[in-house]
This record gives C-alpha cells, structure tokens and sequence, in this order.
C-alpha cells in the first residue's frame, strides 16, 4: 500500500512539473505577433476581429473567414476586404482552441468593439520588449545592442592577469615551486660563493665551497694548501747535498 501512494506521489509531482512547464513555455510570445497586433499582451494566440468578424491565428500566421457557405484560411485577407485597416481597428484576445468554430459567440459577444479605435500597434510602441520582434523598425538596432553588451560581458581585462604584488616574485608554477627573481645586479654572493639560489624542483641545491678558493667576504684571499705539495721547503734542504760533495773532495 505504502508502495503505491509513493507511485501515485510521484505522478502527480511530475504532472504538475509537466503544466508548469508547458504554462512556462507559452508564456511570452511577443516576438511572433504581428506588429499590426495590440500592444500589452505578451501572449495571445488568435485575434478577433470585429469589423470583419475574422479571426487571426498568430502561431500559423493565419486568417480564418467564413466564404461560400465554410470557414476557410488564408496567410493574406481575402481581396473582398479591400483595403481594410488592421493597425487601425480593435482586436480582442481569445486564447481558445479553434474559436472560428464557435463565431456565433464571440460575434454577439464582442459586437459592441465594431468601430472602435482605442489599441496602439506593436509598430508604434516605444517599449523596449517590442523591439525583439523582428518586424518592429526598432529590431535592428536592438539586435546590435545586444550584441555589444555580450561582448562587452565576456572580454576580460588582460591586462591584470599578472599579480601587482613585488616585481620579482613570479606566479607560481606546479612544477617549479615559488621562483624569486633576485636583483640581477647581485648576481655574485659576496660572502661565500659556494651558495646558489635554490630554484625549484630542484631544492635548496647548495653548491659546497670547493675549497673555500676565495672567501672574499674578509678580504683575505688565502689559498687552500694543494695536496700538502708543500713541505716544499724539504725539496731540498739543499744543505745536506752539498755536504755530500765536499765529503767526496776530502777522500
């Protein structure tokens, strides 16, 4: 039982998603109307026409009209309505499903509309949500404004795409670590040598004072003794070959 009250639940939430939906879907339809139309409705799905008693499906672009004796349809009024004013005569809405069908209705309804002159043409609207019909004399300049402001929206200042912190710190790379940039006029270490920058991956690579060669920083330079060659003063004590020799004379 608890299994299909959930089911049941579930029906109506989706049933209720689907008319939303659909109620969604055909809310606004400013852009298809006919600039002739009424302005103030954002949705309409026929106009009725009064005067002529014709109905005008806007979806189809259709005009519905009684002739020989049957309702028929046509994109264009028929040549008998002569030069018949669609700006300049009232228009009601009827957002019903085929109301030609019912003409005699809405004809006894709407009679006392015949002859008016009180709606403003989507043509001659100044409101700016007019302008995405395609037919409005203002559309062009719409669809240009429109265009700037996404451009305008998706290009980013490049020239801030740099930290504007201290100069010589760099942005930090995955795979190099934080590198800093030392002063390059610096670029020997006056203390000792034997320390480079660390850089990187590559750690706090120290490079060891091979022999402390010249510890400039006291200003001493002295110079590591090579491989102890010295005791040079032993080369010789040159002493002890002359005495060979003048042993030799005595003998």
């Amino acid at each position: 039982m608890r299994y299909i009250l959930i089911i049941i639940a579930a029906l109506i939430v989706c049933g209720a998603s689907s008319k939303l939906e659909a109620q969604v879907s055909v809310n606004i339809n400013i852009g298809t109307q006919p600039v002739w139309g009424p302005t103030g409705y954002d949705y309409a799905e026929y106009y009725y026409i009064p005067d002529i008693d014709v109905y005008y499906y806007i979806p189809l672009h259709r005009f519905y009209y009684y002739h020989n004796r049957s309702w028929i349809y046509s994109s264009n009024l028929p040549a008998s309505y002569g030069n018949f004013d669609l700006y300049n005569c009232h228009k009601v809405i009827i957002n019903e499903r085929d109301p030609w069908k019912y003409d005699d209705k809405y004809r006894n309804e709407y009679a006392s509309f015949k002859g008016r002159h009180d709606q403003s043409p989507i043509r001659d609207s100044k409101d700016s949500k007019y302008f995405v019909n395609k037919n409005h004399p203002q559309h062009n300049a719409w669809v240009q404004q429109q265009k700037q402001g996404k451009g305008n929206a998706a290009v980013q200042n490049k020239g801030n795409t740099r930290p504007s912190g201290p100069t010589g710190i760099r942005q930090n790379n995955p795979n190099k670590g934080i590198t800093i940039n030392q002063n390059k006029g610096n670029t020997k270490v006056q203390g000792n040598k034997g320390i480079r920058q660390n850089s990187g991956d590559r750690g706090n690579t120290s490079v060891q004072n091979k022999g402390n060669t010249r510890s400039e920083g006291n200003g001493n330079r002295p110079v590591q003794n090579k491989g102890n060659k010295g005791n040079a003063g032993n080369k010789g004590n040159g002493g002890e070959k002359g005495n060979e020799k003048d042993n030799g004379k005595k003998k």
